[in-house]
């Protein structure tokens, strides 16, 4: 996820890659890596110049949060500003662990970031100033369209736009079988449905119909989707829908406990 970021937020130019300060605990090899493919700067935790730094992004395993929080907080001051990509580390858990008045802004992105499409839900903690909002917001623009949400709507967005591509890579896996059943080339039926899917989406996106509408505008009866439609509910396909979302989001709420729990225990 923190590579997918840093690729759409150097593709869209917006802020110079020379600006973008990189670090891990232990992989140097892999700050290496990424310096080398982005142009970012890649640099050792120790040499870390925290001072001059406006904007922290934290993207570890949330596992690692808490370390890494308490080896930051020596080093920065109550006005930097403090970005999560942590599933399960609450707002209020970074504000804690950190100064007082510590701004500290929530996101969940997903991994259209890399090419400038993610859908990011952005959630600000109590100290976040109109200025700071501001400046998260088009550093997030970056990546694409943002969303500003609720904390306690994180785990549904999870489900539905932090977990939502997989669903839909899901999908064409089976539309590509099909057309293979079919004589259709593996590339051609990808290039087919990749098109249907753009097509779909920027319907939904510009027209102001419900999406029920848009369904049965294209649905004759006895006609080909009919069918097609009467396959999928016959197979439970919108039931899996619903439930994908939903588990997705239970489990997201499953790991904010775990970890909550994990951190009280200590």
């Amino acid at each position: 996820m923190a590579e997918g970021m840093i690729s759409g937020i150097v593709q869209s130019k917006k802020l110079p890659a020379s600006q973008i300060y990189v670090t891990n605990h232990t992989n140097h090899r892999r700050l290496e890596e990424l310096q080398q493919k982005y142009g970012i700067q890649g640099v050792k935790k120790e040499q870390l110049d925290y001072q001059n730094i406006d904007c922290f992004i934290l993207a570890m395993k949330p596992k690692d949060a808490e370390g890494a929080l308490n080896s930051m907080k020596p080093h920065i001051k109550p006005h930097q500003l403090i970005v999560s990509v942590l599933a399960g580390i609450s707002i209020s858990f970074i504000e804690n662990t950190l100064h007082d008045m510590q701004p500290v802004i929530r996101i969940m992105p997903n991994t259209s970031s890399a090419i400038g499409a993610s859908a990011t839900a952005m959630a600000e903690g109590s100290h976040v100033t109109a200025d700071l909002s501001k400046t998260a917001k088009q550093l997030l623009q970056c990546m694409g369209e943002v969303y500003s949400i609720e904390e306690s709507k994180m785990d549904i967005f999870t489900g539905i736009a932090g977990s939502g591509p997989a669903y839909f890579y899901y999908l064409m896996e089976h539309i590509e079988k099909a057309g293979a059943e079919a004589g259709l080339s593996q590339k051609l039926t990808r290039e087919i449905g990749a098109q249907t899917l753009l097509g779909a989406a920027k319907m939904l996106l510009e027209s102001p119909e419900d999406t029920a509408v848009l369904k049965d505008n294209i649905t004759s009866p006895n006609g080909t989707t009919a069918a097609g439609l009467k396959a999928l509910e016959e197979s439970g396909g919108g039931e899996a829908i619903e439930q994908a979302v939903k588990q997705a989001a239970k489990r997201s709420k499953t790991i904010s406990l775990e970890l909550e729990q994990l951190v009280a225990a200590k």
